[in-house]
């Protein structure tokens, strides 16, 4: 099993229409140290819209 490292970390998608946090993910800092912008499914407002990494 791979070890884990300092620099994966867990992140929470939240939606910019309906602010409802659905997803939650990891990502490596080293390598995306900017915030992560996704189109994701949103079940609240039942379409595809753009998911940011909460704060």
């Amino acid at each position: 099993m791979a070890k884990k490292t300092e620099a994966r970390s867990g992140i929470t998608l939240q939606c910019t229409v309906c602010k409802d946090e659905n997803y939650r993910s990891e990502k490596n800092k080293k390598n995306t140290p900017d915030k992560i912008e996704l189109k994701k499914h949103c079940p609240k407002c039942k379409d595809t819209t753009l998911h940011k990494e909460k704060k």
